[in-house]
């Protein structure tokens, strides 16, 4: 019974990451100004690394979630680096 729930409830997270995906792609094209393609490469990157978590959580699997801490520390790396270079014209000093 509680299987069946879990199972349910991992793959409604699912579909609503994967709608939260396309929402920020969706910024990430039409967005007005750079600072809104930013915040929805921020938004892409980090429902990419929930979708790895919950696959992990699915399969039983360790190797989903060191994908994920590698998916989130590259996405902080380019959010900040982006942030920066938004802010002062250049990324290294």
């Amino acid at each position: 019974m509680s299987a069946r729930i879990l199972e349910g409830g991992l793959t409604a997270a699912l579909i609503l990451m994967g709608l939260a995906l396309i929402g920020a792609t969706f910024r990430i094209i039409r967005g007005p100004r750079a600072q809104d393609r930013i915040l929805g490469m921020d938004a892409l990157y980090l429902n990419g690394m929930l979708i790895a978590v919950v696959f992990g959580m699915r399969s039983d699997s360790d190797l989903y979630f060191e994908a994920a801490l590698v998916i989130g520390m590259l996405g902080f790396a380019a959010t900040v680096a982006l942030a920066k270079f938004l802010m002062r014209g250049e990324v290294i000093e």
